[in-house]
């Protein structure tokens, strides 16, 4: 009884993985531009050791590949914000200092007038950090141009390009996510551009985490382990009953 027991707790153990991707989720279901990941696939290993090889285990195989599936979009009229169609991602600056990817676009320039998203993530050009002059009004174009217009000049104001947002169409370039919720390419860094980039100005692009599906997932969840500890029960209840047999009267 004690390797049926065995193999149910390594399958609680096991899929905790998995409830805490969905957790994950669930809690980032209004978070701008976030993306699910694949799921948690679970496989049965062969335990070795003294004695008979006579137990398989289960064991989980998590992936951080993202899903670029297309969330709600939002249209908020602010010339800063952007929505990445397609497999668009745009390059920033990660906590580290390394290039890394989001979908997240709700741009604004910082006290220091760098751009930065709402996460606090640098945006990245393609000579570095687009920094925006003081007191200049900025807006994006569906080619990720940034320009600003100074809205102090007598006449029409003209708009100079100050840089050029790093986009990259990751379409056919798996990403995977990183510890700090960012996105890589397989071996890091930087990857080709591609050729289907564009974007949708004054619109944001919400999570495309399912609540019903992931509320659905999250049951399931529950069932399971439920399942596992009824199993956990009935082999410890089989087993003292066993013991009771073989008990001298």
């Amino acid at each position: 009884m004690d390797r049926l027991a065995f193999t149910a707790a390594a399958g609680i153990t096991e899929k905790a993985i998995g409830r805490n991707l969905l957790t994950n989720e669930l809690a980032n279901v209004s978070t701008v531009g976030f993306k699910r990941s694949l799921g948690v696939a679970l496989k049965a290993i062969d335990l070795k050791g003294p004695g008979f090889d006579s137990r398989a285990q289960p064991q989980a195989v998590p992936t951080s590949r993202i899903m670029l599936t297309p969330g709600t979009l939002m249209a908020t009229g602010r010339k800063t914000d952007i929505a990445m169609n397609g497999g668009t991602v745009m390059g920033v600056q990660a906590p580290n200092g390394d290039i890394a990817f989001t979908r997240r676009g709700d741009l604004r320039p910082d006290a220091l007038g760098t751009l930065t998203n709402g996460a606090g993530h640098i945006a990245m050009g393609d000579g570095g950090p687009i920094v925006v002059p003081p007191g200049f009004d900025v807006s994006i174009t569906r080619d990720g141009g940034v320009y600003a217009t100074d809205p102090g000049q007598v006449g029409p104001a003209a708009q100079v390009l100050i840089g050029q947002l790093m986009l990259r169409d990751a379409s056919e370039t798996p990403l995977n996510r990183r510890e700090d919720g960012l996105f890589e390419p397989l071996n890091g860094g930087d990857f080709e551009g591609g050729l289907n980039i564009a974007l949708t100005p004054e619109t944001l692009e919400g999570s495309n985490v399912s609540v019903v599906e992931a509320m659905t997932r999250l049951i399931d969840h529950s069932r399971s382990f439920e399942a596992n500890m009824k199993v956990i029960k009935e082999a410890k209840s089989l087993d003292e009953s066993g013991a009771s047999m073989m008990r001298a009267s």
